[in-house]
C-alpha cells in the first residue's frame, strides 16, 4: 500500500507531470540556460558581454483569488500569463528587462490536466518577453488547499544597467503619461467577487461588457516590456509605475521623494465598462475605486515635460493609446 498517496499525496502522479511539460518548457530556454528541468536548482549563465555596469533586479508575486474565477471557468491557461506579465512589469519599473523566471504551484490535489493549462500559460508569456522558465515548485498539500484549489507564485530576475536604472530621477514638473490596462489584470479580485457574484454568474453575458463576466475577469494581465522598451535608455523617462494594489495614487508614489506629490486628472480617461459594473454593483465610492483598481491604467511614464509630446508620439505610431493623466507638483 502507498501510505503517502493514500494520505493525499502522489509522487508518481507528479512526476509525471513534470516530465510531461518538459518540452514546453524547454521551448522558452535562452542559450544562457545550461540547466534542465527537475534539477535542485536553474542555472543561468550571465551575459557579461552585453553590460558594461550590470545591476539585477528581482520581484515575486502571486495572483490572488483571480485563480478562484479560473476555477468557476474551468479555465486555466491565462492565470500563468498574467504571474509572469505582473512579474515582468514590476521590475521594469526599474528599468529591467527579464532574464529568468521560477514559478510555484500549490494545490490540494493535482490534476495533470489543470497543471498542463497552467505551464502553457507560463511558457507563453516567457516566450513573448523573452524570459526563461528554468525551474520551479508543483505541491500537493492535502489540508491546506481544498482539492481542487491551487495557488501561483513566481520569481523573476532581470538585469539594467546601473546608469540606466530608474530611481530619483523624478521631479517636479515630469508629466504622468498613462497606458491602458485591459481590465483588473490581477488586483481588486477579492472586492470584485464579493459584489459582482451576488447578482452575476461567471458564465453570463453581460451587456454592458459585450461578453461572457467570467471571460473580462480572465483577461490577461499585459506586459508592457515591448511598448516600453524604446524607451528604457532615454534620459527624459524618469519612472515607471505599475499600476498594481493601490491604484494609482498608491503604486505612483513608491517611487517620489517625500518632497514631490502627485496631481491627477481624473476625468483625463474613460473607465473601462468592467470598472463601471463593478462600483454600480456595490455602491462603491469613487475614493474606495480608486484606491483598489487601475481604472483603466495599467502603467505610468513619469517623463520630461518638455520630451512628453515625443513620448506620446512615439507610442501612438506603434499602436498604443497613451494619454496624460497628471503631473508630479
Amino acid at each position: 500500500m502507498d501510505f503517502y498517496k493514500k494520505a493525499g499525496v502522489d509522487i508518481k502522479a507528479g512526476e509525471n507531470a513534470v516530465s510531461g511539460i518538459k518540452k514546453m518548457v524547454r521551448s522558452t530556454f535562452s542559450e544562457n540556460v545550461i540547466t534542465d528541468i527537475g534539477g535542485f536548482g536553474g542555472c543561468f549563465t550571465f551575459p557579461v558581454g552585453k553590460y558594461k555596469n550590470p545591476v539585477l533586479v528581482s520581484s515575486t508575486d502571486g495572483v490572488g483569488t483571480k485563480l478562484m474565477i479560473a476555477n468557476m471557468m474551468n479555465k486555466h491557461n491565462t492565470v500563468g500569463q498574467c504571474l509572469v506579465n505582473h512579474c515582468v512589469n514590476d521590475i521594469l519599473a526599474i528599468g529591467a528587462e527579464p532574464l529568468y523566471f521560477l514559478d510555484y504551484i500549490g494545490t490540494g490535489k493535482l490534476d495533470p490536466q489543470v497543471f498542463n493549462e497552467v505551464i502553457s500559460g507560463f511558457t507563453k508569456a516567457c516566450k513573448e518577453n523573452n524570459c526563461s522558465l528554468i525551474g520551479g515548485e508543483t505541491a500537493e498539500m492535502p489540508g491546506i488547499y481544498q482539492e481542487k484549489d491551487y495557488d501561483l507564485a513566481g520569481a523573476i530576475t532581470g538585469v539594467v544597467e546601473k546608469e540606466n536604472m530608474l530611481s530619483g530621477r523624478v521631479k517636479k514638473g515630469d508629466v504622468l503619461i498613462g497606458l491602458p490596462s485591459n481590465g483588473l489584470h490581477t488586483n481588486g479580485y477579492s472586492l470584485a467577487r464579493n459584489v459582482l457574484l451576488k447578482k452575476y454568474s461567471v458564465n453570463d453575458k453581460i451587456e454592458a461588457l459585450d461578453g461572457i463576466l467570467g471571460d473580462e475577469l480572465l483577461k490577461v494581465h499585459r506586459s508592457y516590456l515591448d511598448v516600453v522598451r524604446p524607451f528604457l535608455k532615454s534620459h527624459s523617462l524618469h519612472g515607471i509605475s505599475h499600476i498594481t494594489g493601490g491604484g494609482i495614487c498608491g503604486n505612483t508614489k513608491r517611487i517620489l521623494t517625500e518632497d514631490l506629490k502627485l496631481s491627477i486628472d481624473w476625468d483625463s480617461w474613460e473607465w473601462l465598462p468592467i470598472f463601471k459594473l463593478i462600483m454600480d454593483s456595490g455602491e462603491i465610492p469613487i475614493e474606495e475605486m480608486r484606491k483598489v483598481f487601475n481604472l483603466g491604467i495599467g502603467l505610468i511614464l513619469v517623463v520630461e515635460k518638455n520630451n512628453s509630446s515625443e513620448f506620446l508620439n512615439t507610442l501612438q505610431q506603434n499602436g498604443e493609446k497613451p494619454v496624460i493623466v497628471g503631473s508630479i507638483v
